[in-house]
């Protein structure tokens, strides 16, 4: 097709990253000298046209793996084998990383979960088996020719995503590109083509083939790109989520019919993006953990919907159904135990503010809250800001500043009494002392019994937590 020439402007970012990164011309002389081609391609390419900084560089080369390792051998400060059996050897020089692989084309066979790699001998054919046609440039190392065979530059100019061949072919080739296009649209804010949107859907039960790992970091880099929602709104539509993550599509309620409770997928993905928005308050950003929770904190619902007389709506215990459903499905996405834990406490933890009305929660109230939210308190601090979406101005105003002074509140008594790490008044080695018992269950029964008294009664001495110890003893006898 047709493609936009390269303007002087993108022909300058090109030529100042080539600059500031001489290594690269070095390499590219080394591979011509070996007999070899060589090219930047893929992301680096697009990125230095849209003028996005990178510090890794994806390279391909008519070179086979022994011989790319052969070709940086003297020249590379480290060569480390990526995935041989997938042409690529890994090369650090200075601060920079580079990915080298032989031309190649992966392609699934029927019912297989992983993919057959396929090494090829042209640039050409390397670039026609890229997954769109923004990533399918290249630049010739060490010519510094620029190569857009698929109308890569129009497609930048126009913020569209296309496939170098038809939509069909390519998610057939690797039904993985399908959700890599969401995640460019909710990265770089482009759309994604009719075409490439009716295969996605057409080919949406293709991705079962796809192993759950690579799912998983799709998704996840979905998630933490700039614009997810815009990803994960073309996921739901071409009924790609139903494959992966079906909990989300299944927000989609329908409305009852006086209007009664929100629109629960419009609200989850509103959340989303206010919680995005109060990721300053953490230390990294941005925080998979507190965007899987918002995104996930209402998929309880649709379990626990019931419509009572008058048409009033109700998701009783919607948060604890919202917790395990959670757990289930990051375990099918192969998750860490650690983030679906994390994820798991605070989709079952963000009602619990609720209950503090208009600020009538006494200080153990608080420090229950502090000790349920654990190591996760800030979080649960974003989700739950992040959950007020109502168009009342007033009643908004209201929840936030009743917030506030319970933060206010958590902040004082941390103070005082140091509130993350609450522990009883006594530890197990004098519990055992004072009641004269073996280490046993009824040493936990006993601790259990002083850690609800410091929650009640805030820090006691020694003296005071011994008597209260010894009356519950008493009183259990």
């Amino acid at each position: 097709m047709p493609t936009s020439p390269l303007t002087p402007d993108r022909q300058a970012r090109i030529d100042a990253e080539l600059a500031a990164n001489p290594f690269l011309a070095e390499i590219g002389v080394l591979f011509e000298s070996a007999g070899h081609e060589l090219a930047i391609v893929g992301g680096p390419v697009r990125d230095a046209v849209l003028g996005r900084p990178g510090n890794d560089w994806d390279l391909t080369t008519s070179a086979r793996p022994d011989e790319i390792e052969s070709v940086v051998a003297g020249w590379a400060d480290a060569v480390w084998d990526i995935g041989r059996e997938f042409g690529t050897i890994g090369v650090r020089k200075g601060d920079h990383q580079l990915e080298i692989t032989t031309y190649r084309s992966d392609e699934y066979e029927a019912g297989s979960r992983k993919p057959e790699v396929m090494f090829g001998d042209s640039l050409d054919g390397d670039l026609a088996r890229r997954d769109f046609a923004v990533n399918a440039m290249a630049i010739r190392l060490p010519s510094r020719e620029f190569v857009d065979l698929f109308g890569g530059l129009d497609d930048i100019d126009h913020r569209l995503l296309r496939t170098p061949v038809t939509p069909e072919q390519s998610f057939s080739d690797d039904p993985l590109r399908m959700m890599r296009a969401a995640r460019f649209v909710a990265q770089l804010g482009f759309t994604a083509s009719p075409d490439v949107e009716a295969a996605m859907a057409a080919m949406a039960p293709r991705l079962e083939i796809v192993s759950a790992e690579r799912i998983r970091d799709e998704l996840n880099e979905l998630l933490l790109s700039p614009h997810p929602v815009a990803g994960l709104r073309l996921l739901v539509g071409t009924g790609l989520a139903e494959q992966m993550l079906p909990e989300l599509p299944a927000l989609k309620l329908e409305r009852d019919e006086h209007h009664r409770h929100k629109d629960v997928y419009e609200h989850s993905l509103t959340v989303l993006e206010q919680a995005i928005a109060l990721e300053g308050r953490l230390e990294h950003a941005p925080d998979l953990t507190i965007r899987l929770a918002a995104l996930l904190h209402d998929i309880g619902k649709p379990r626990t919907r019931r419509f009572q007389d008058g048409g009033t709506v109700t998701f009783h215990h919607h948060d604890v159904v919202g917790a395990k459903l959670v757990r289930k499905r990051m375990r099918a996405l192969r998750y860490s135990n650690e983030l679906t834990d994390h994820v798991a406490k605070l989709v079952e933890l963000h009602l619990r503010f609720h209950g503090y009305g208009s600020g009538e929660w006494t200080d153990s109230a608080v420090r229950r809250y502090v000790r349920d939210a654990g190591d996760q308190l800030e979080r649960l601090h974003i989700l739950t800001r992040a959950d007020c979406t109502t168009r009342n101005a007033k009643k908004a105003l209201r929840l936030q500043r009743t917030y506030d002074e319970l933060e206010e509140r958590i902040a004082v008594l941390a103070e005082q009494e140091e509130l993350g790490s609450i522990r009883p008044d006594l530890d197990g080695g004098q519990i055992m002392a004072i009641l004269g018992i073996p280490p046993g269950p009824e040493v936990g029964e006993a601790y259990r019994f002083l850690l609800d008294l410091r929650m009640d009664r805030g820090p006691l001495s020694e003296a005071d937590a011994t008597e209260a110890l010894r009356a519950f003893w008493a009183a259990r006898d």
